[in-house]
């Protein structure tokens, strides 16, 4: 059954919440005095829900595809501006606690590390993203250049899964990167193909 526009816009604000739920988490533990070492930790848990908004925006598409629920579509605009949300804490943390806003510095950082490089290169692609997240943007974009554009989150995505990756390999820590790695070669791999499925349609007909 298809929800209601009242349901969907009562979804929408729970989704909206709950996306902040971990957020309120890192503010209340740190400020209770809860943690050990409060920069590892926020440094650490913005980069995890990153990658989780990253993988629940992918997997919006396939979810929707095998379940014909289509409504799950107005989910993932907000969803993808959590992941940049989540990944600009990140990057802000990195600037603010590593370098003190000292750009030249953090510069240098990013050009000498290279799990480094690639989680800013993942973040300044998703800048794009954001910036053109409006309904306004989509108009002066047009449908088709923005959904080009948008198909950005496809490289984001790995870029992001090898910045975790490197970064954990260091530590010899490979659970959860290797968890990630796999949800997001489905996710992409799904996309392949239907994109094949949809190219020999016509041959077939």
């Amino acid at each position: 059954m298809t929800p209601t526009s009242r349901q969907i816009a009562l979804l929408k604000a729970a989704v909206f919440v709950l996306a902040l739920v971990p957020l309120a988490q890192m503010v209340y533990l740190t400020l209770a005095g809860a943690l050990v070492e409060p920069l590892q930790y926020i440094t650490r848990a913005t980069g995890d829900w990153t990658l989780y908004f990253l993988c629940i925006t992918l997997a919006v598409t396939p979810l929707r595809r095998l379940s014909k629920w289509n409504w799950l579509l107005k989910l993932r605009r907000m969803l993808g501006l959590y992941a940049f949300f989540y990944g600009l804490l990140h990057f802000t943390t990195f600037l603010w606690f590593d370098h003190f806003f000292d750009v030249a510095e953090m510069l240098k950082d990013v050009a000498k590390r290279p799990f480094i490089l690639v989680g800013f290169i993942a973040f300044v692609l998703l800048i794009p993203l954001a910036a053109t997240s409006t309904n306004g943007m989509i108009k002066r974009l047009g449908g088709k250049n923005w959904q080009w554009l948008h198909r950005l989150i496809y490289v984001i995505a790995p870029l992001g899964v090898l910045h975790f990756w490197w970064m954990k390999a260091a530590k010899n820590d490979l659970a959860q990167p290797a968890l990630f790695t796999a949800l997001v070669a489905i996710l992409l791999l799904m996309r392949v193909w239907w994109a094949r499925q949809k190219a020999k349609a016509p041959a077939r007909a």
